[in-house]
C-alpha cells in the first residue's frame, strides 16, 4: 500500500472532516432521504434523487478519507532543521520577473491548499524548491513560460 507523507495538522484536519461527515452529514442526509421518500411517487422525486446523490458524495468522501487516513505517513515537523528545503519546510520565494514574494509550506498532496499556503509536495514548484537552500534559484515550467524563483528563506515551524 502506497503511503501518504503528512504533517500531524493535516492529518487532524482529514480526521475532523471525517468525523463531521460520518457523525452530522450521514444522519442528516438519512433523514433527508426518509423524508423525501413520505413524498410519495419516488420517480418523479427531485428532492429523493437530490438526496441519494448527496448521500453517493458523502459516502464516496468517507471511503477516500478512511483510505488516506489508513495509509498516512505522519512526519513530525517539530524534529526537522536544516537549510535545505524538505518536507514540511516553510519556504519563502520571490519571482525574479516581478518582484512578488510568496511563502509556502511543504506538506502532503491530501492537505495542501494553495490558499492558505500549503503547496503540496508533489507540485512542479515543490519538486523544483527541494534540496535547494537560501539564495538557491529555481526555474519552474509554466503554461505562459518558466518562472523563475529565488529562495529568501527557508524555516522549520
Amino acid at each position: 500500500m502506497q503511503k501518504f507523507p503528512m504533517t500531524a495538522e493535516g492529518l487532524a484536519r482529514l480526521e475532523e472532516e471525517l468525523k463531521h461527515l460520518k457523525s452530522v452529514e450521514r444522519p442528516a442526509i438519512i433523514r433527508s432521504i426518509a423524508e423525501a421518500r413520505s413524498h410519495g411517487d419516488l420517480s418523479e422525486n427531485a428532492e429523493y434523487h437530490a438526496a441519494r446523490e448527496r448521500q453517493s458524495f458523502i459516502e464516496g468522501r468517507v471511503a477516500e478519507l478512511e483510505t488516506i487516513i489508513s495509509a498516512a505517513e505522519v512526519i513530525d515537523i517539530s524534529r526537522l532543521s536544516g537549510s535545505n528545503v524538505m518536507f514540511g519546510a516553510r519556504v519563502t520565494v520571490v519571482d525574479v520577473d516581478t518582484d512578488e514574494e510568496k511563502t509556502f509550506q511543504l506538506v502532503g498532496a491530501h492537505e495542501s491548499d494553495i490558499k492558505v499556503g500549503r503547496l503540496s509536495i508533489s507540485s512542479p514548484l515543490a519538486r523544483a524548491l527541494l534540496g535547494k537552500k537560501k539564495g538557491d534559484s529555481v526555474e519552474v515550467p509554466a503554461p505562459g513560460g518558466s518562472k523563475t524563483y529565488e529562495i529568501t528563506q527557508v524555516a522549520f515551524a
